[in-house]
C-alpha cells in the first residue's frame, strides 16, 4: 500500500504524524521540548555533514539551525503572548507551505527561479494568500476565547504574515540554493514525502529567528 502512494498522499501522512507530535512537544514545553529539540538538532547535522561538503556551507546552516531551535525554546518559554505567537507561526509556515504546492501545482505559472525548478510565481502568491488565512485560523483558535491579549485580527498580523510568508519562500530558496550546489534533490529521506528535516524546517528555521529578533526588541507585538 506504501510503495503505491503518490508523492502528495506521503507528505499528507506525514504531515498528519508529524504535526500534532511537534505540537504536543511545544505544549509540553521544559524538557520535553528541550528533548525534542535536541533530537532535531542531532538528525538535522546528520543531514548537513552527509550532503554538504563545503565546510562554509555546514557552518551558516548549522548557525540558523541552532538560531533557529534557540528562538523556538526562548518563544515557547518566555510568556504567554509569545508562546502563542510561535503557534501562529507555525500554522503561518504550514499555511505557506500548502498554498505554494496547490497554486504551483493548479496554476502552473512561470518558474520563479533556476535555483529550484519547482518553484513558481503562481506558488508565490499561494503562500501569501494562504498565510494570511493563518491570521483567521489563529483568531479562532487561539484568541477567539479572549484568553490571551492578542488580536490576530490587528492588522499588524496581516503585515507580519506577508513578512513571514516571504521570509519563509526565502528560507526555503536559500537551502535550495545550497542543495542545488551540491546536486541533491533532498537532505534526508527520514520523512516520507518531504525529505529531510532540513528539507521540512527550512522556512520555519527564519521565520522564528526573525520572530525572536521582533519579541526581544519589544517590536511584536
Amino acid at each position: 500500500l506504501w510503495k503505491n502512494m503518490t508523492n502528495l498522499q506521503k507528505r499528507i501522512f506525514t504531515s498528519i504524524i508529524a504535526l500534532p507530535l511537534s505540537l504536543f512537544f511545544i505544549f509540553k514545553g521544559g524538557y520535553f521540548l528541550l528533548l525534542f529539540l535536541l533530537s532535531i538538532f542531532f538528525v538535522a547535522n546528520y543531514e548537513l555533514f552527509s550532503v554538504f561538503r563545503k565546510k562554509t556551507t555546514i557552518l551558516f546552516l548549522d548557525l540558523i539551525l541552532i538560531l533557529s531551535l534557540y528562538s523556538i525554546y526562548y518563544l515557547s518559554d518566555l510568556n504567554e503572548i509569545s508562546f502563542y505567537i510561535l503557534l501562529w507561526i507555525i500554522i503561518l509556515v504550514v499555511c505557506s507551505d500548502v498554498g505554494g504546492y496547490v497554486f504551483g501545482k493548479i496554476f502552473k505559472w512561470k518558474k520563479l527561479t533556476k535555483i529550484s525548478p519547482r518553484k513558481t510565481l503562481s506558488g508565490v502568491f499561494g503562500s501569501f494568500i494562504f498565510s494570511l488565512f493563518s491570521v483567521f485560523i489563529a483568531n479562532a483558535m487561539l484568541s477567539s476565547n479572549q484568553v490571551i491579549p492578542i488580536d490576530f485580527l490587528d492588522p499588524k498580523f496581516f503585515f507580519l504574515a506577508i513578512i513571514f510568508s516571504l521570509i519563509a519562500q526565502a528560507g526555503d530558496l536559500t537551502i535550495s540554493y545550497f542543495k542545488r550546489i551540491e546536486k541533491v534533490k533532498d537532505t534526508g529521506k527520514i520523512l516520507p514525502g518531504h525529505g529531510g528535516i532540513l528539507d521540512r524546517i527550512d522556512g520555519l528555521m527564519f521565520v522564528v529567528i526573525l520572530a525572536f529578533v521582533l519579541i526581544y526588541f519589544h517590536l511584536i507585538p
